[in-house]
């Protein structure tokens, strides 16, 4: 199958001191990532963050809601992360990593 590159741009409320942060991923994924639902690409994601960005912690996740918009191929979820350290509100937009 082929592979595309996908760009993710997550932001969390953060805990302790300096509350708050924004992180840009970048990952592969089949190259008819975006055909599927928003919650599917969400996925796609949370496996890589869970996998490959912090291997040693599972990544839980709530989501709470989930758009997707066809023509810019951009999806955005809203949710909780659950770590080993509490829970996390975020959002997160994931689209095409542009050339």
């Amino acid at each position: 199958m082929a592979m595309m590159k996908v760009e993710a741009t997550i932001m969390d409320a953060g805990v302790g001191e300096g509350h708050g942060a924004d992180h840009r991923y970048v990952f592969d994924a089949p190259d008819d990532l975006f055909t599927k639902s928003p919650i599917t690409v969400i996925k796609a994601f949370m496996e890589h963050v869970d996998h490959v960005e912090l291997p040693d912690e599972h990544v839980g996740y709530e989501l709470y809601a989930s758009l997707k918009n066809e023509e810019k191929q951009v999806v955005t979820g809203m949710g909780s992360l659950t770590l080993a350290h509490g829970r996390i509100p975020f959002m997160v937009m994931i689209s095409p990593k542009a050339d």
